[in-house]
């Protein structure tokens, strides 16, 4: 019996809902403070997880969700970079 390998759900931090790790998108903050969208899942930080759907990432923007996961203050440009990514 073949055992199939569990894939990693994470939470997205907007909707609440726990989905497969590859479905979302990851944003984090590093020891310098610094915010950005990590592309490959595994920078070192804190990490917050965004579904990958225009909606979730303007409500997000609204509520400010994500400077309360980080501690930290998240810029437009992140946002942007953001819905930019959900739109390719």
């Amino acid at each position: 019996m073949a055992s199939k390998k569990k894939e990693p759900l994470r939470k997205c931090v907007v909707t609440q809902e726990m989905v497969p790790k590859k479905q979302l998108i990851r944003v984090v903050r590093n020891k310098e403070g610094e915010v950005f969208v990590d592309d490959t899942g595994k920078k070192n930080g804190r990490g917050a997880y965004l579904s990958n759907d225009q909606d979730t990432i303007e409500k997000a923007r609204k509520t400010k969700v994500l400077n309360k996961h980080l501690n930290a203050t998240v810029s437009d440009e992140i946002y942007d970079e953001l819905l930019s990514k959900v739109s390719e």
